[in-house]
């Protein structure tokens, strides 16, 4: 479990705490994708490029509500074009390829029925910008949240 102390934290937490419902949801929503962006930034950084549609299809797909009533940022890779993440992110092992709609594969050439492909090494992306990114995911959120609160007039502690 990754655990952070963030200055000030505990104050802005407390005065979350005290604002109507909708306001509070809307802040710690802007907050999340604030944090999510640092996320996106570093996974993309991190993932590989052959054509650059793996990661252009890093994003943030949407805010949700957890089953304790808490929101979350869902972090997503992949898309119609770039099926493929977690074979990156987990490599592959080796295994048959036949031919889908035809009767043999072109490999060289040759036509073949079928052919063994080696597997394929394993390169994280994902998760290594979650460990590095975490830090500054969290210090993205809650700078948002001292922006939005002060923007509205509402003052913040800085201090825990």
């Amino acid at each position: 479990m990754f655990e952070e102390h963030v200055e000030g934290m505990a104050a802005l937490e407390k005065v979350l705490d005290q604002l109507p419902e909708k306001l509070q949801r809307n802040v710690i929503r802007g907050g999340l994708r604030a944090g999510g962006k640092v996320f996106v930034s570093e996974a993309r950084r991190r993932a590989s490029v052959k054509t650059g549609e793996l990661r252009n299809s890093i994003r943030i797909s949407s805010i949700r509500k957890t089953r304790t009533g808490g929101l979350l940022a869902l972090i997503k890779a992949g898309n119609k074009k770039a099926w493929y993440p977690h074979l990156v992110e987990f490599g592959t092992r080796a295994h048959m390829v036949k031919p889908v709609n035809a009767k043999a594969l072109a490999i060289a050439g040759q036509a073949v029925e079928k052919v063994r492909h080696p597997g394929a090494g394993a390169h994280p992306f994902m998760r290594p910008a979650f460990d590095i990114g975490a830090r500054g995911a969290i210090t993205a959120y809650a700078a948002y949240i001292r922006r939005r609160l002060t923007k509205a007039g509402i003052e913040t502690l800085t201090e825990d």
